[in-house]
């Protein structure tokens, strides 16, 4: 039972790495509300390649290990079209309530995020279970894989005009999401019964089309025009990079 607590303790407590770390390093932003904006304006285009990066790199690698191709594209496809709808349900609710001001994108983007952050959770339980000094090798591989993509959502969600102390709030919840995933997984003790291949496929459509559908056309349509020297497409390519050197890092080095 001690062994048991104490390995319990550690997937509680690595399993708020990730989301804490992050989450306070976009909060060391909100101190200086011009920085913030500034953040803010560049942030989107980072999250776009940030989130292409963590799509094509690392949910469909992930998911390919779990389950066929098939059922992973059919996964992400399905994906895609339940939030396309998501999307439109939210549009018409915010016709008939035009007193509420609220981007549709946003709610999506704190799904995926949250459904990410589960996923998260499940990985780092998993680990867990097989050996304690695993678990911990994993939970910080996740944290630095996860800051680039968590800093640049959290970037997004100002930009949509979310307020500083809703988009903490936000995060916080979302972050918890991971360790009561973790604390589930530990207690079912068998994650081969979770469709994780299924579940990566879905989370990467849904991140797909948000990149896609909505960060992308706002920076088309946001750029200065005048201009020949443009930094959006240097940020999203930065985005890329980032993420796939870290996760290339994670793999080769840490494992």
């Amino acid at each position: 039972m001690l062994i048991a607590m104490t390995v319990l303790t550690y997937i509680i407590v690595f399993s708020l790495i990730g989301g804490l770390l992050s989450l306070s390093l976009a909060m060391l932003l909100l101190i200086n509300k011009k920085l913030a904006q500034t953040f803010a304006q560049h942030a989107m285009p980072f999250a776009a390649g940030a989130l292409l990066a963590a799509v094509f790199l690392d949910l469909f690698v992930e998911g390919l290990e779990n389950n066929s191709a098939s059922v992973i594209m059919m996964s992400a496809l399905i994906g895609i079209l339940l939030f396309f709808m998501a999307e439109r349900f939210i549009r018409w609710f915010h016709h008939h309530h035009q007193h509420e001001q609220s981007d549709p994108a946003v709610p999506l983007l704190i799904i995926g995020d949250t459904v990410h952050n589960l996923l998260d959770g499940v990985a780092i339980a998993a680990a867990f279970l097989i050996s304690i000094p695993t678990g911990i090798v994993t939970a910080l591989a996740v944290a630095a894989h996860e800051i680039p993509q968590e800093v640049g959502e959290f970037g997004i969600l100002l930009s949509k005009g979310m307020s500083r102390g809703k988009v903490i709030l936000v995060n916080v919840l979302s972050a918890l999401v991971a360790t009561a995933a973790a604390v589930a997984t530990y207690f079912i003790g068998q994650t081969n019964t979770l469709p994780l291949g299924v579940v990566f496929g879905l989370s990467a459509g849904f991140l797909l089309y948000v990149a896609l559908s909505d960060i992308i056309p706002t920076l088309h349509e946001n750029h200065n025009k005048k201009s020949l020297f443009d930094w959006q497409p240097i940020l999203l390519l930065l985005g890329v990079v980032v993420v796939a050197v870290t996760g290339w890092l994670i793999h080769n080095f840490i494992g």
